[in-house]
């Protein structure tokens, strides 16, 4: 009862505070007017009596500081320190602005960043046991992600001992058959485990059941949560109704979660069985899907792929022909998803954890001169009565208060930067990265932004009281705060400006470097001219183009309705575009030579019009182009590329050579030898590659190439309307130049965005540490007045004026380049993975950061050293 009693008097005094005032006041001087009596009593003189009784009583304000925590005014006290927090940022607000923005731009990119990371890396798949699971490949002398064949899934599937389950997808889309005609449409397919493996459970409707990849039963499908949205408005009512794709009709049986992706093979909005009612499926030889498997318990990655290995072994002696030098490889699922945009984010990260420490510095930094010239007052207060804790907290709530203000601020801005930079990611990169489409703030997001507030608000709070010496106060007061203040700082400063130049080192260099790739990158020789080439896909549709002789007149039609287009100088076809995946190889043997039991080896293949190679301004280095009048009819021939050629044909003139390729009995002569097409990824190594003339080998899907002696953009509508001139039903998609394929290519957006992000970070952190660098000399500039007054009126010249601050900042710009060098030779090494054509150790990026950071930093220091020049040495001693 007596604490009840108690918390009740303290809130009634709380509240009634200006009387409780009053009553101390009345007490303390009833207090002093007794003992006045007493020493009047004692025979001292009325003012003696006084001076004595106020002696005796002690400092009134501490006294009633004291009384108040006595009684409990804790939430008085922080109300006042927050008041009188933001009255000192209302009386500054140069320094509260600059303080603000500083640390609100270090907090946005740092949580801008870290919320890709969430989202790339730190976010949990939409997988049950997600780490649990794996993607299956057939490796061979190419590399080790290549197809699987269905005959060696269903073997892969059986043999196993590793896995608990092993399915197979592949993701080639379907034509949608819609009222306004043909559409292309993104999808895969499946086989009938594939969601069950993932541990995915549709939102409506059901998964697919084992029976339904039979050749015998009707044809399902399930739908993407946004194609239910888009293309049914959500609707329940969708179960049960049909949509036609490849011509077929299928029965929508569910809907796939809202958060639900694969990575792999998106985007997709269709996701159909995979049946073995193909040609392809029949095959051993023929590799079109890719394998997903979950992990039994308590198995490792490693003992696995020591399992697939051993059944690819099994393979390659049972089937010879087909899996010779054919082995297994697995790799975790997440690797696979998020594999290639981890290193770059990590990169981004640490770039953004750098410039969050320069941005916390510089501020500390302000806080620590302003600190200095609040000596006077915090010696004042203190010879007032103000306790050192009472100071402390005062510089707590004011360091807490600015740290709030810039995390707010800083996540507002990282919030709206994170859109922005997703808004920037190119539609086809971003279907492959369909973990980003849930970016923006979550728990995660705001608990690493609420840590940054707190440790940030931690620095700036202790900051200041490093000043803060009760012992030295009266010294403060006396000398005004100058001497071993500025001395401190000088050498505190110092030092931080070395750290922010370092880091502004490492993050310029890193800005130089990807930049450079970039730049080589883009300019790297791809073995064509890209400018003024105009690109586009066609499908048929339906049984009118299903016979060879359909597909080659209507290649033949195409090509002569564009080339006699205004602009047009010459149209090529191709089966795959170069600067793709890489897709579309096969294996082959050279005639004539001995090989070991099961050996073959594999090679990119394209079927190519007669001009194709000419269209891309290829250059034919040995024997001739494609004829146009070699169809099936002919002799069939082939060009090699330079690769193949020096691979297999080394010191020795392939011309006339002949090769078999894939299932085929007749051997193929070898007519050419062409220059190296960048069929792969720009940085990607050149491939061993075969060209086989479109009419001895025709499809029903293919693209066309169009070289124009105008702006390539302005003349894809006309392409496309060309193509519906013909045949209404065909289905024309994928139309760009090809500029835009290089500059949207998935290998150069990677390039470019973390060139660009990383070198964003280190503009901003050139120019704090040289904002940083001037704070410090121009601080020093005025701790030295008098000093610098005095030098001039003993006849220093203002050269040797000049000399002074100038040579104290070379000596920091020195060491904080010389120690960025160091840091930014190892920095460069980790990340020589993200590097394109050039050395981590590249000596002029080096060179002319350092050139550009001390050529900066110098800038900087001329102006406080200008100005020292120009002080008056009478004015000087006079204000000292």
């Amino acid at each position: 009862m007596n604490e009840i009693a108690r918390f009740f008097r303290k809130l009634w005094l709380l509240i009634r505070r200006d009387r409780y005032r009053s009553e101390i006041d009345e007490e303390m001087a009833f207090h002093r007017a007794q003992a006045e009596k007493e020493f009047i009593a004692d025979g001292m003189t009325p003012k003696a009596s006084r001076i004595a009784a106020m002696r005796q009583f002690g400092n009134a304000a501490r006294l009633k500081e004291q009384s108040h925590k006595v009684i409990g005014f804790r939430f008085e006290s922080v109300a006042q320190d927050l008041h009188f927090a933001l009255r000192q940022l209302r009386k500054n607000p140069g320094f509260a602005a600059t303080a603000t923005l500083i640390l609100a731009l270090g907090i946005g990119a740092s949580v801008a960043i870290f919320g890709f990371v969430d989202a790339a890396l730190i976010k949990p798949l939409p997988y049950q046991n997600s780490s649990r699971l794996a993607m299956l490949f057939e490796s061979n002398p190419l590399g080790p992600r290549f197809h699987l064949s269905y005959l060696d899934y269903l073997d892969w599937k059986k043999l196993n001992k590793s896995f608990s389950a092993v399915d197979v997808f592949g993701a080639y889309g379907f034509m949608l058959s819609t009222p306004e005609g043909q559409q292309p449409a993104d999808g895969a397919s499946v086989s009938a485990g594939f969601f069950h493996t993932l541990g995915v459970t549709p939102v409506l409707g059901r998964d697919f059941y084992p029976s339904e990849d039979a050749t015998s039963a009707p044809r399902v499908v399930l739908l993407s949560y946004g194609a239910w949205q888009k293309r049914y408005g959500g609707s329940s009512e969708v179960l049960g109704q049909t949509v036609v794709l490849n011509a077929q009709t299928y029965t929508i049986i569910g809907v796939l979660p809202k958060t639900f992706h694969f990575a792999p093979a998106e985007p997709a909005e269709f996701w159909g069985m995979e049946r073995a009612d193909g040609r392809c499926d029949k095959e051993r030889g023929c590799h079109n899907l890719f394998g997903v498997a979950r992990l039994r318990d308590g198995v490792s990655f490693a003992s696995a792929s020591a399992d697939v290995k051993a059944i690819a072994l099994q393979l390659e002696k049972q089937y010879p022909d087909s899996n010779g030098q054919r082995s297994g490889w697995i790799r975790p699922l997440t690797d696979e998803i998020v594999g290639e945009i981890r290193p770059i984010l990590l990169v981004l990260l640490s770039g953004a954890a750098l410039l969050l420490l320069i941005a916390t510095v510089n501020v500390a930094s302000l806080l620590m001169v302003r600190s200095e010239s609040r000596k006077r007052e915090i010696a004042v207060r203190g010879a007032l009565g103000a306790s050192a804790g009472r100071l402390v907290r005062q510089f707590v709530t004011e360091g807490l208060l600015l740290a709030s203000a810039g995390s707010i601020l800083g996540v507002a801005c990282g919030v709206e930067a994170m859109q922005l930079l997703r808004r920037l990611v190119p539609k086809d990169v971003l279907a492959r990265m369909p973990y980003l489409l849930g970016l923006g703030l979550n728990l995660r997001v705001a608990a690493f932004a609420a840590l940054i507030c707190v440790v940030t608000g931690l620095v700036f709070a202790l900051t200041p009281t490093f000043r803060l010496s009760l012992t030295e106060m009266r010294q403060d007061l006396t000398e005004g705060g100058r001497g071993s203040a500025g001395t401190l700082w000088r050498h505190f400063g110092a030092n931080l400006v070395v750290i922010e130049l370092a880091t502004a080192m490492v993050l310029l260099v890193g800005a130089g470097l990807l930049g450079k790739s970039l730049y080589r990158l883009l300019r790297a020789d791809a073995g064509l001219e890209p400018d003024h080439l105009a690109t586009l896909r066609v499908a048929t549709t339906g049984d009118r183009y299903a016979k060879d002789a359909a597909q080659i007149n209507l290649e033949r039609e195409i090509v002569s309705r564009f080339a006699a287009l205004p602009g047009v100088k010459s149209v090529g076809i191709t089966s795959n575009l170069p600067l793709g995946d890489g897709d579309g190889t096969s294996d082959f043997r050279v005639m004539g030579r001995s090989y070991k039991n099961g050996q073959h080896d594999e090679a990119a293949n394209r079927q190519v019009s007669s001009n194709y190679l000419h269209t891309l301004e290829a250059r034919i280095i040995r024997g001739r182009d494609f004829q146009e009048d070699e169809d099936q009819q002919k002799p069939f021939v082939m060009i090699i590329n330079q690769t193949l050629a020096s691979q297999y044909f080394r010191g020795e003139n392939p011309i006339g050579q002949q090769i078999l390729w894939g299932d085929m009995k007749t051997p193929i002569e070898i007519v050419g030898t062409v220059n190296d097409l960048q069929e792969g990824q720009l940085d990607a190594a050149p491939r061993a590659a075969f060209y086989f003339p479109f009419n001895q080998h025709p499809e029903d899907s293919f693209a066309v190439v169009t070289r124009t002696s105008q702006d390539e953009q302005s003349l894809l509508p006309e392409l496309v309307a060309a193509v519906h001139q013909i045949d209404p039903q065909l289905v024309v998609y994928e139309t760009s130049t090809m500029g835009q394929r290089i500059h949207d290519s998935p290998s150069a957006y990677l390039h470019r965005t973390s060139a660009w992000m990383v070198g964003l970070f280190a503009a901003i952190s050139l120019v704090l540490s040289v904002v940083g660098l001037y704070g410090v000399v121009a601080y020093s500039v005025s701790r030295r007045t008098r000093e610098i007054g005095v030098r001039m009126a003993l006849g220093a010249p203002r050269g040797s004026v000049y000399s002074l601050i100038l040579k104290e900042a070379g000596w920091l710009t020195g060491i904080g380049v010389a120690l960025g060098l160091v840091c930014s030779m190892g920095t460069a090494i980790l990340m020589r993975k993200l590097l394109f054509g050039t050395a981590a150790w590249d000596a002029g990026t080096l060179a002319s950061v350092a050139v550009v950071l001390a050529g900066a930093a110098m800038l900087a220091s001329f102006i406080p050293a200008h100005r020292a020049a120009g002080v008056d040495p009478a004015e000087a001693l006079r204000t000292e």
